[in-house]
């Protein structure tokens, strides 16, 4: 067999552990027998990328496989995908659950790039598998393969709650989410329409421009400032960070709460990185914590849909809920891991850890808060788009109690979908890197408020 094969990898991920892995990869193929063509280093950017498609382009190949060495966004999949005529497979590498950072993030770079390749119509195989010598390397073709998003329900619980739905929808009308600014390139996932979600759900998007909540949080008076720096005090660590910074995050909590007010805002879909890093000079993720704390849910990196899900559950549940990444799944212990960098609601603390003060694992900057969720059950939800067809994701499963799995906010879940299967369905159905998660069993209810929307409900399951 001759594939082409490229490494795709961000410089802000651990660079040298990547470097590793890629490494073990190559040579585990290489011991199967099968001849490579292409660059065995990193591709950082599209222009790499670009000159190794041009190589693997003049090729006579069975296959070309993506090596998902680390998180990336989606842009350079689809492009190589469309560059390189030849059946697509995708490989991404588990990391340990340490409680440090992320390293690699990879299992929310295959993520994305399923997505994106459904939406696109490619069709792909993938493998989440360690390359470390000792794993048996699983032949190519017995590598998972995509699959449409079922067409009608597999939901079926025993009695849907109708009465809640009812409410839920007539909550939602007229709604409106705050838009801040654009969803980062190759983020196919937070791609939407508008006036196809308002037509859906009643729900307006407002678009506000990032140098707004700039300008807005730029002129949050010092007694403001002081007065959400007492909700911090307590942090574990709160001192020992750039303080700053940490100021400067805290504005940021000020002006999404005067544009929540001044526009009659419901929830948040905000363009997190890197400008609230580069441009202005701190973290957000702490301040869309204590949005979702106050019942106004936050969504990461511009997602509307995620936005909307999270208002969704949280309605049924009358309490916050969470937008999370899917970071591992893991077959051994039956186990998934959902995370996102420091944004989850204090209310979903894990009462026997400490909250700490955090900050950003590849950015360096505050303010992150830092804890393990509580033990409980959860319904998981996602208004999706998968392979462009519009339908409601539902599941649950119970969050376990569990040392913290990387750094910022996390949660070890055992889904009631056995984790191989799931794996399958997020991955295999091409699924957003975003869902929602609230505790409480609302399966029912969210299983009827799809069908009184009038889209398929879909389970998480092969």
């Amino acid at each position: 067999m001759r594939l082409g094969v490229l490494a795709l990898a961000r410089p802000t991920f651990d660079v040298p552990y990547a470097e590793e892995l890629a490494a073990k990869a190559f040579a585990q193929l290489d011991h199967s027998g099968i001849t490579t063509v292409g660059p065995r280093t990193l591709l950082f950017d599209a222009d790499s990328a670009r000159v190794a498609a041009a190589i693997l382009a003049t090729e006579k190949l069975d296959g070309l496989l993506l090596l998902q060495v680390t998180f990336t966004d989606a842009s350079m999949t689809l492009e190589l995908a469309r560059a390189i005529a030849a059946p697509l497979a995708l490989w991404a590498f588990p990391e340990p659950r340490t409680g440090g950072r992320l390293r690699l993030n990879a299992f929310c770079g295959l993520n994305l790039a399923a997505h994106a390749l459904g939406r696109a119509g490619i069709s792909y195989r993938y493998l989440y598998q360690s390359p470390e010598p000792a794993v048996k390397m699983m032949p190519v073709a017995l590598w998972h393969s995509n699959k449409a998003v079922a067409a009608s329900s597999k939901i079926t619980p025993s009695a849907h709650d109708y009465s809640a739905a009812d409410a839920v929808l007539e909550a939602l009308k007229n709604r409106r989410i705050g838009l801040i600014g654009e969803h980062p390139a190759g983020f196919e996932t937070c791609r939407f329409d508008g006036a196809a979600l308002n037509t859906l759900t009643g729900i307006k998007v407002e678009p506000i421009a990032l140098s707004t909540l700039f300008e807005r949080s730029s002129s949050v008076t010092n007694e403001a400032t002081l007065e959400r720096r007492k909700e911090v005090e307590t942090l574990k660590g709160i001192d020992g960070v750039d303080q700053a910074q940490l100021n400067r995050s805290l504005t940021l909590f000020e002006g999404l709460k005067s544009l929540k007010t001044e526009k009659d805002l419901s929830a948040f879909a905000v363009r997190c990185w890197p400008e609230m890093f580069t441009e202005y000079g701190c973290a957000i993720c702490g301040p869309m914590g204590m949005m979702n704390s106050a019942s106004v849910p936050a969504a990461c990196e511009a997602d509307v849909y995620g936005a909307v899900t999270a208002l969704m559950l949280q309605e049924i549940a009358g309490k916050p809920s969470w937008l999370v990444d899917v970071v591992d799944m893991d077959k051994t212990d039956g186990t998934a891991v959902f995370w996102h960098c420091g944004s989850a609601p204090s209310s979903m603390r894990d009462p026997d850890y400490a909250a700490e003060a955090q900050i950003h694992s590849n950015r360096k900057m505050p303010l992150l808060y830092q804890f393990p969720l509580k033990p409980g059950r959860i319904t998981i939800a996602r208004l999706s788009q998968a392979n462009n067809n519009p339908h409601l994701l539902v599941t649950s499963g119970e969050v376990v109690q569990a040392p913290l799995s990387f750094t910022g906010t996390s949660a070890v879940v055992r889904l009631d979908t056995p984790v191989g299967e799931a794996m399958q369905g997020l991955i295999g159905g091409g699924y957003e890197h975003h869902v929602a998660m609230v505790y409480g069993d609302h399966v029912s209810a969210m299983t009827a408020l799809g069908e009184k929307l009038g889209i398929p409900v879909c389970g998480l399951v092969d």
